[in-house]
């Protein structure tokens, strides 16, 4: 069982910059992409952006291309997303996943383990 803790969600203006973590138990870290997915409340859960085992590989959503950033430290079993240029379009849950491969992805049925999720909230 990997259990995936996010953190650093919380309230920041349009235009603004926040950085979440997500913290992974899996022993095997090193050997399995991860993620990032979103829901908003009302719709459906959305593909954010994926990095390969080896950080050497990242997919991103069009919708936060040139804005977000996924990196992963597999020293520390993290990884993480820098979001900039933050809009209300980009208010949601957000959860970090872990993946059964080891190459980027945007579907979720390739996710074994998913965190609880970390809300995010931009105001206008």
């Amino acid at each position: 069982q990997v259990q995936l803790v996010e953190s650093g969600g919380g309230l920041v203006q349009a235009g603004g910059s926040l950085r979440l973590s997500c913290a992974a138990s899996d022993q095997s870290f090193s050997s399995y992409a991860m993620g990032w997915f979103r829901q908003a409340s009302g719709k459906e859960r959305e593909f954010v952006a994926s990095i390969s085992w080896s950080g050497d590989h990242t997919y991103y959503a069009d919708s936060v291309k040139g804005r977000f950033t996924i990196s992963r430290d597999n020293a520390k079993n993290t990884v993480a997303l820098q979001r900039n240029s933050l809009n209300p379009a980009d208010t949601a849950v957000y959860s970090c996943t872990h993946s059964t491969h080891s190459g980027v992805f945007a579907r979720g049925s390739v996710c074994d383990y998913w965190g609880r999720g970390a809300q995010v909230t931009v105001s206008s």
